[in-house]
């Protein structure tokens, strides 16, 4: 009989498959051969060898264990108590091969039981009982209860293996005493009518769930967990006990029974929590028996972020403050217009989890825009050594996103060691990347997509909220009747509009309305700023080129009532506070680039070849001149709310 099921398990196998299992076979036909205490000595051995010849592993193990255990062990015991773990897995792996062919007799003389009585006492009531348990000690033991509890109708959910033949062995294994069964895929409704009968269902609590999961906090790091013994606890008035096993001796081990999980029918959530703290507390006790090397705290893909996720987030009250963060790192554009125009998705990417941290990664000169986000929990600025910037972000951030396309900004990021790396394609980069994000696509491929929507479109691929829109407030600004005004561009000549038309509009509009200018930009354009203002007083035009750094031109940027600019970051940064602009627009394009908000007013004469792109104008610069000082005077007055003088 035992020759034609194996016969039958490897019938629809690859050739692959059908290799692994009689292999496997063969291997455990050897150990069942074996006295479990030399199954126990040798596991010991391999578990010895796998820490020294898996360092992948080990790595991770590692991780989970310092991210658990969160400054309260030294890097010393982290790695004496990881060697144990290694150890003592694979002691219990070896014994879990031996365990199914002992008798009632030997499994008892080598386990103990503690508070046996915890179990017992619903079942003779006729309650069911929801067995949480999970990957501690010799966990196979869970599928031989009834050794523990003779006359019980007893279950255990399990996932079927890739491998149908291995499938048929393990669960073979596990239904030798009379455990039933229960394949996950097929539903729950056997699981549940055992549990109504008063029977016994054993479910695994400690794997990551993926997107089916409850997303709540595990060592008080955000974890996807299970929330099937929950559900079916609440669906049959199952009690819910916590069972753990753990390595005593040498082969001996002591499965240990909690006292049932209160819990309320209409707060399926809490009682998954709770399940999570009682692992918690079980993991503490023998820190050397759990599966370290699952990765629990696992990173969904594609979306990292969870406020799209089916089941959300559960938290106890006023937990969130003790929550380890997710740590997202931005890189941000070198430019300042792009990195005001990333704003409001930086925003989206805060709050796209409740425990997101967020690290903005800059030049130096942009910094303090980024200070001025309250979002941004902390600024990194770039140095110019690609080694040095690498150095000063490695392993401190869970994952990276990166806003420019450029080799450099994905080798900064590669070279620290952060394990997601998140970004466009392009400039033969992307093996760079292990999570590539495909452009967006456009309603109509005629019309240029605003580089918002393709910053805002990286947050809604991880799984944030669309991103909106919302000024910001300068604290130290003060509301004044001050115009502001931008006529350089560090980009190029061809965004300029001629310094004599300025001047043009800055005389009449004067005229009208008695008000002073603030000539803003960087010391590049003080020979612009000084021929607009040449023989004009103070008290009509102050020069502020070359004399701002990046909060100053913030904090004054934000105290004037308008801003006439050129397609500059000047530009955006004004709207970004809320300031209304008065943008004029030649070689570049607006529906690429405009400004946020809606007070704007966008003036652009549509000639033949704009828009060009071209950082000079290699004829006329026609575009630029079709604009009349005229229109931007009316521009100026309808947005300003100044008065004209009588």
């Amino acid at each position: 009989m035992a020759r034609t099921q194996k016969m039958h398990s490897s019938k629809h196998m690859s050739i692959t498959d059908r290799i692994i299992y009689w292999l496997v076979i063969g291997t455990v036909g050897i150990i069942r051969s074996l006295p479990l205490s030399l199954c126990f000595a040798f596991g010991q051995v391999l578990g010895a060898i796998a820490w020294s010849i898996l360092p992948r592993y080990r790595r991770l193990a590692r991780e989970n264990m310092t991210r658990a255990f969160h400054g309260e062990y030294s890097n010393f015991q982290i790695r004496l108590m990881l060697f144990k773990n290694f150890v003592t897995i694979g002691a219990n792996f070896l014994s879990a091969l031996k365990i199914p062919v002992l008798s009632d007799a030997e499994i008892c003389s080598r386990c103990e039981v503690e508070n046996k009585d915890l179990i017992l006492s619903p079942l003779q009531q006729g309650q069911g009982v929801v067995m949480a348990i999970s990957h501690m000690g010799n966990w196979e033991l869970f599928a031989q209860l009834n050794f523990m509890l003779p006359n019980i109708p007893t279950g255990t959910i399990y996932q079927r293996l890739r491998n149908k033949g291995l499938d048929e062995l393990v669960d073979r294994d596990r239904r030798n005493r009379g455990v039933v069964t229960f394949d996950r895929k097929k539903g729950f409704v056997g699981a549940i009518a055992m549990l109504r009968k008063g029977g016994l269902v054993g479910v695994l609590v400690d794997q990551h769930a993926g997107d089916n999961g409850l997303w709540t906090p595990f060592f008080r790091k955000l974890a996807s967990t299970s929330p099937l013994p929950a559900i079916l606890a609440c669906k049959s008035d199952a009690a819910v006990i916590p069972v753990s096993i753990s390595t005593t001796g040498f082969a001996r081990w002591k499965i240990s029974v909690r006292t049932p999980l209160p819990y309320d029918k209409n707060n399926p959530n809490q009682l998954t929590l709770d399940i999570n703290t009682s692992l918690e507390a079980q993991i503490r006790e023998s820190p050397k028996d759990w599966f370290w090397i699952h990765n629990r705290w696992k990173t969904p893909e594609p979306n990292l972020l969870l406020s799209r996720e089916k089941r959300g987030v559960y938290l106890p009250d006023q937990f969130e403050e003790k929550l380890q963060p997710f740590s997202i790192l931005v890189r941000s554009s070198n430019w300042l217009g792009d990195a005001v125009m990333s704003v409001p998705t930086v925003q989206a990417l805060k709050r796209g989890r409740i425990d997101a941290r967020i690290a903005v990664l800059v030049p130096a000169k942009l910094a303090d825009l980024w200070r001025a986000v309250p979002e941004v929990d902390e600024v990194l600025t770039i140095s110019e050594n690609l080694w040095s910037t690498a150095w000063k972000i490695r392993k401190q951030f869970d994952a990276a996103i990166l806003f420019p396309n450029s080799l450099r900004s994905a080798l900064e990021v590669f070279l620290a060691g952060i394990p997601r790396r998140i970004g466009y394609r392009g400039h033969r980069r992307s093996w760079l990347l292990n999570q590539r994000i495909d452009e967006p696509k456009k309603s109509d491929p005629l019309v240029p997509e605003h580089h918002v929507n393709r910053y805002a479109h990286i947050a809604i691929t991880l799984g944030a909220p669309t991103p909106q829109f919302e000024p910001l407030y300068f604290p130290e600004s003060s509301p004044s009747t001050d115009i502001g005004m931008c006529p350089g561009a560090e980009y190029g000549s061809a965004k300029r509009w001629p310094a004599l038309n300025y001047r043009q509009v800055l005389e009449e509009v004067s005229k009208q309305i008695g008000c002073r200018w603030k000539i803003f930009g960087t010391a590049q354009d003080t020979p612009i700023a000084k021929k607009i203002a040449l023989n004009l007083p103070e008290s009509m035009v102050v020069d502020r080129t070359g004399k701002t750094n990046m909060s100053q031109l913030i904090a004054e940027l934000a105290s004037v009532c308008v801003l006439l600019t050129n397609d500059t970051g000047t530009m955006h940064l004004a709207a970004l506070f809320g300031v209304p602009v008065v943008a004029i627009f030649g070689s570049t394009e607006p529906l690429l680039t405009s400004p946020f908000g809606s007070k704007n007013r966008i003036l652009r004469d549509h000639v033949e070849c704009s828009p060009c792109f071209l950082r000079t104008c290699p004829i006329d610069l026609r575009c630029m001149k079709a604009i009349s000082p005229q229109q931007v005077q009316e521009a100026l007055l309808e947005i300003s709310g100044h008065k004209p003088l009588q």
